[in-house]
């Protein structure tokens, strides 16, 4: 018998068993109980306890967050401290022979979790899923009361200690209740799906990869279980399948391996080709279909050199890109999968091939669309500017970052584990060396295929200290911003690649911050902490350094600093308290800044022509300078309709100088012309001369 008829009777007769199995039995049961909550800010006195009276507290669904105001508010005065939820709900008496458990997608920062008056657990840690395993306190056919005490007050033994955003409280991501059969593949592994793609030896003309599954038997009796794995391609054909027979031993938990070699195998290839495999597990017992798992996975290989930057599958991939914060406008962190797909269509309208996912783990979802628009991520550990030197901070800081890398394994979209952003080492060195080594060495024993990084503050050594023990790098440079010019940008990265030969280099931030409402022609550097903000500063730093960045193929990957303003409500500056405005979109992602549409312009072959200072409607002065983006062949002016000639054009940029304006009403118009199509752009200035004034 050849091996390919063999193959199609091994997959023949899984899927048989299969089919017949479900017609006996079902599969695991995931309900999303985001609905129906009562939630309180405040700690009540036995608020865990069933009888407890919560008619008074507000009705609310998940995602929430008791900080989506008065976060984003300024003066540093939200509220961090204590808020209670409790939720009402049932099962019905033919799950008793099943086991149940209770997954929270993300609680900030802290949770304690009752079930009937009974403490079920304790989790500490903002952004990572957790799971409970609740059978033993079930009551079923009755009314089951969850209580959850959360907290978002200062902890010392929970990363992040500080940072320049809004530690936004509560249970702001969904909540899911697992009905299991007592054989299953576990959720219990840091609340992971419990199946991990390893990839072995990736390249062309294979994939080597092993599929690993957690196996749980909750029973107090031996039990053996067929586990199948079957690989299919985008399409849903089966590539590879195999089965083996475990044995599990009571109330234990086992990994469970099985290889496989996909021959010139279809590779995820970035933006380019976002290609996907698929994994099914299945666990049978006496012939009946128990378990069930699914993941998608991306076969790719790549490397970071220090002078030729990032290779995705043997060929240079420029990695440009921006960093995201997960907050909105009046949501804080509590949004939905409806933000997150505006968040990523406007990323993907700005031509980013890299997405840093700063500075905590984010949500499953995105990491999704991640995958499926083929960007590559930076994906980072809760570690900020400052840690504490005890041990149960170090554990909670290895918690979080064993969640991160478990919960996100199969995402082939994830390339770097970033272990810290801007640590200030300055006190306690040796500490923080010493936390960072133990967090590399974790990574690389949970996860050796990918490569760690850190962002670190552009003054510290690359090669020395905590900066000493990750595969690559990031700085977050800020010339033109908080220091110097942004012309001095291309001398200073320069110097440390000099510096650090063997390093290889990213800039993970970069950037300026800029009021929709404040102009200025001829724009100076403002202060960065000042209530002066122009939108042209910002958009004149990123014209220079990016041009800088882009002329430097060592620079192995650029994230901006930031694609959507965000909220700090310790900050005061710009046109708004407690924002953070260097965002390329406003918090609400209502307007597009200038310098959207300049990176629109060098990253998206979609032609376009924007007209820049469009915002900047009431004019005092003549002749003016005006200045469009476009990526098209040619691009003429009008300014009330009469052609304006003698541009200046510098790669994506045009200029034109000394317009004169009309007193009243003037129209600016640009069109310009790709591949024989015309594209247009226009807006409106008003302009009062002096001597209409008297």
């Amino acid at each position: 018998m050849n091996s390919r008829l063999r193959f199609l009777i091994v997959y023949l007769l899984m899927f048989l068993v299969s089919v017949s199995s479900n017609v006996f039995s079902q599969s695991r049961t995931e309900e999303n109980i985001s609905d129906g909550w009562k939630f309180t800010r405040e700690n009540p006195k036995s608020a865990e306890v069933p009888d407890y009276y919560d008619n008074y507290w507000t009705s609310v669904s998940l995602p929430h967050t008791w900080n989506n105001l008065d976060g984003q508010d300024g003066g540093s005065d939200y509220y961090r401290g204590i808020g209670w939820y409790r939720k009402q709900f049932t099962i019905n008496a033919e799950s008793k022979s099943k086991a149940i458990y209770l997954k929270f997608d993300a609680v900030s920062t802290s949770a304690e979790v009752y079930l009937n008056g009974k403490l079920v657990g304790k989790h500490k840690g903002g952004f990572g899923a957790f799971c409970f395993n609740i059978t033993s306190l079930i009551e079923f056919d009755k009314t089951n009361i969850l209580a959850v005490k959360v907290s978002n007050a200062k902890d010392s033994t929970i990363s992040p200690l500080r940072g320049d955003f809004t530690v936004f409280g509560g249970i702001y991501r969904k909540v899911h209740l697992l009905i299991l059969d007592p054989v299953s593949i576990s959720p219990m592994d840091y609340a992971s799906s419990g199946v991990y793609v390893h990839q072995k030896n990736v390249s062309d003309s294979k994939g080597e990869i092993e599929v690993s599954a957690v196996l749980e038997n909750t029973t107090h009796r031996n039990q053996i279980v067929e586990a199948q794995f079957i690989v299919r391609d985008k399409s849903g054909v089966v590539c590879e399948s195999a089965s083996q027979q475990v044995k599990l031993d009571p109330s234990d938990r086992t990994f469970v391996t099985q290889a496989f070699i996909l021959k010139n195998p279809h590779l995820w290839n970035g933006k380019n080709d976002p290609y996907e495999y698929s994994v099914q597990v299945n666990l049978v017992k006496d012939k009946k279909h128990i378990d069930e798992i699914h993941q998608n996975f991306g076969l790719r290989y790549y490397s970071v050199d220090p002078n030729e930057g990032f290779i995705l599958n043997g060929k240079h991939y420029g990695l440009h890109g921006i960093n995201r914060h997960q907050d909105r406008a009046n949501m804080g962190w509590a949004i939905t999968e409806k933000e997150h797909a505006e968040d990523m269509s406007l990323i993907e309208e700005i031509g980013a091939t890299t997405i840093r996912l700063c500075h905590y783990q984010h949500d499953q979802y995105f990491y999704n669309l991640c995958d499926e628009n083929g960007m590559v991520v930076w994906a980072e550990l809760a570690l900020v500017d400052e840690i504490t030197n005890c041990p149960e901070f170090a554990d909670i800081c290895k918690q979080q970052l064993t969640e991160l890398i478990k919960q996100n394994f199969n995402h082939p979209s994830i390339f770097f584990w970033s272990l810290e952003n801007e640590l200030i080492p300055d006190e306690m060195p040796e500490a923080y060396s010493k936390l960072i080594g133990e967090l590399n060495t974790l990574a690389k024993q949970l996860d050796n295929s990918r490569l760690t990084t850190v962002a670190t503050r552009s003054k510290y050594d690359c090669n020395e200290g905590m900066n000493a023990h990750s595969d690559v790098i990031g700085l977050n440079v800020y010339r033109g911003w908080y220091e110097k010019m942004p012309e001095d940008f291309a001398q200073f990265i320069d110097e440390q690649h000099k510096l650090f030969p063997k390093k290889a280099l990213a800039v993970s931030e970069y950037g300026a911050g800029a009021s929709v409402y404040q102009h200025e022609d001829s724009p100076a550097k403002p202060a960065p902490r000042g209530a002066w903000h122009p939108e042209e500063w910002q958009s004149h730093l990123h014209e220079v350094t990016w041009k800088a960045m882009a002329e430097r193929k060592y620079i192995w990957g650029t994230f901006i600093w930031n694609m959507f303003d965000f909220g700090v409500d310790s900050r005061s500056e710009g046109d708004c308290l407690g924002r953070n405005d260097k965002g390329l979109v406003t918090y609400d992602r209502k307007i597009k800044k200038d310098a959207f549409y300049f990176y629109k312009s060098v990253w998206n072959a979609k032609p376009m022509v924007y007209i820049t200072g469009r915002r900047y409607v009431n004019r005092s002065s003549s002749p003016v300078n005006v200045k469009v983006y476009s990526n098209c062949d040619s691009v003429k002016l009008f300014v009330n309709g009469e052609l304006i000639k003698n541009s200046d054009k510098q790669n994506t940029i045009l200029q034109w100088s000394n317009v004169k304006l009309v007193d009243g009403k003037n129209t600016i118009r640009v069109e310009g012309v790709k591949n024989g199509n015309d594209f247009s752009d226009a807006c409106e200035w008003l302009y009062k001369s002096k001597s209409s004034d008297k």
